[in-house]
């Protein structure tokens, strides 16, 4: 198909060929830079004219131009790094008619060189004197208009390398995802942790309750599993001995997108021998405390599901509740104090308005009377305890309580953002806990485990009593950044075709 071209592009690619007679690489060779916009604005920050040029700071600069203003035989433009932007004042009575003819064939989008000395102008303005002018890569699209950039939201994320030169709050995200890892990372070092890598492909679907993606391995000839989590392989390094271990990394869900949910996501999952409940409480808590201290330098922030409601609080320790005593205030009924039969539970759910799928037990209902009357309510950091053993398949019992099992789920401003559970250890109970998974896949439930007869061996040598932790690492960057989707702090979020 014949490409149409606009004006502005027929233009700039006729400039390519002016370069190319000049003798210029239009695409430009390697640039010695030794300065970037920030720090140049911070070496004169509050000095004046006379103090900046005694300091004689003669930089080298690169970057895109975001503005011109030409003004005869003199010109101000903008450049614009990773760091910022940077005004240059470039004259031909310094750099020569040949290399200010150059300048003038630039265009908005360039990415260009300056070598010079910094000054002030009369308004007080940071400013390069040009004194070597270096034309690096000619860009053949115009950058969209100047005040409105990609006002298209589902745009900016499919151009997300537009997005990322005419908004500085994408840029500032896309920095600031990285240092929340990098925080973590420290946490959980500084505790004694080893940071492990752990297969994508796998044979069996495990670790989560999800709907997995499916590919097939040529060689092999056998389908895999992209991991909906990496659960099992790192309770296998805690019966191996390495006993602190954590992994930040991709997981893949076969499943819907909105605000909160991509189809692939990173997590942190970690897990401690001879941990429990809570110290996976202190754990969580204080790794959440970290990366904001290290990224955002506060300890109240916006509520993101919710942006004109309360403020989130993380100075204050995280509360505790637990999931019956939340529906019996909610709603009265008590799932805690009375063993219902799942007749009962059924006819409850019928009077309350819950929905009960075909392979629903009495637990699968007091998880969805939760999720219907009170997650929406745990909008400060809280802990969430007191799940029913049915939707639990790899944690351990309650020991005054075999109903409910010893987990929780950090929920900040109505949603989950962490997972938690003294970990079962037991192989006997896991294969039975699988057995009754694999019931439940045959009711209906296509996101039930199957049965990892590997995993249950590995459990016959001996796990020590270990917690476990797993956190989405897209939602704390979405909180810390204050951002209200997923597909902010995602650089390449799954998209719909137009």
């Amino acid at each position: 198909m014949q490409e149409r071209l606009s004006d502005q592009e027929i233009v700039r690619r006729q400039k390519v060929d002016k370069l190319k007679e000049l003798g210029i690489d239009p695409f430009g060779q390697a640039y010695d830079r030794t300065d970037w916009s920030l720090d140049i604005r911070n070496r004169v920050k509050g000095l004046t004219n006379e103090e900046v040029e005694a300091l004689d700071l003669h930089v080298s600069v690169a970057g895109r131009i975001m503005f011109i203003r030409k003004m005869g035989k003199a010109s101000f433009f903008a450049l614009q790094d990773i760091k910022g932007k940077q005004q240059v004042y470039i004259s031909i009575n310094d750099v020569g008619e040949e290399t200010y003819a150059l300048f003038k064939m630039a265009d908005i989008g360039d990415i260009v060189g300056v070598k010079g000395k910094v000054m002030l102008t009369q308004t007080g303005e940071p400013t390069i004197k040009c004194s070597e002018y270096t034309h690096l890569t000619k860009a053949l699209r115009p950058l969209p208009e100047k005040f409105h950039g990609l006002t298209d939201k589902e745009e900016r994320y499919r151009r997300r390398y537009v997005d990322l030169i005419m908004n500085e709050d994408a840029k500032r995200t896309a920095i600031a995802r990285p240092k929340v890892i990098r925080a973590i990372q420290e946490y959980c070092d500084n505790l004694g942790f080893i940071e492990v890598e752990t297969p994508v492909l796998q044979p069996v679907q495990g670790g989560a309750t999800a709907r997995p993606f499916i590919t097939h391995h040529n060689a092999l000839d056998k389908d895999f599993y992209l991991r909906i989590a990496t659960e099992l392989p790192l309770k296998r390094l805690i019966v191996g001995g390495l006993e602190k271990v954590y992994e930040i990394g991709r997981l893949f869900r076969n499943e819907g997108m909105d605000l909160t949910h991509n189809p692939e996501f990173t997590t942190i999952e970690l897990y401690e021998a001879f941990g429990d409940l809570s110290s996976m409480m202190r754990i969580t808590e204080g790794m959440v405390r970290h990366a904001a201290a290290k990224v955002a330098g506060k300890e109240e922030f916006l509520n993101i599901f919710n942006p004109e409601g309360e403020k989130i609080d993380i100075s204050k320790p995280f509360k505790v509740v637990t999931m019956c005593e939340m529906i019996k205030q909610e709603t009265g009924v008590d799932f805690k104090g009375n063993h219902y039969t799942l007749d009962e539970a059924k006819a409850l759910a019928e009077q309350h308005g819950v929905q009960v799928e075909k392979h629903f037990t009495v637990g699968h209902i007091i998880n969805a009377f939760f999720e219907k009357f009170c997650e929406d309510k745990l909008i400060q950091p809280t802990f969430l305890c007191g799940h029913p053993v049915e939707i639990s398949p790899l944690t351990k019992v309650d020991l005054e309580d075999p109903r409910f099992v010893q987990r929780f789920e950090l929920f900040i401003g109505g949603h989950e953002f962490a997972n938690a559970y003294t970990e079962l250890n037991d192989p006997i109970d896991q294969k039975n806990r699988f057995l009754d998974q694999l019931k439940e896949r045959d009711a209906g439930n296509d996101e039930a485990n199957e049965m990892d007869v590997d995993f249950v061996e590995a459990l016959e040598y001996g796990m020590p009593p270990c917690g476990g932790v797993g956190m989405g690492i897209d939602r704390l960057v979405m909180f810390l950044t204050e951002q209200v989707s997923i597909r902010e702090v995602l650089l390449f979020p799954h998209m719909r075709d137009r």
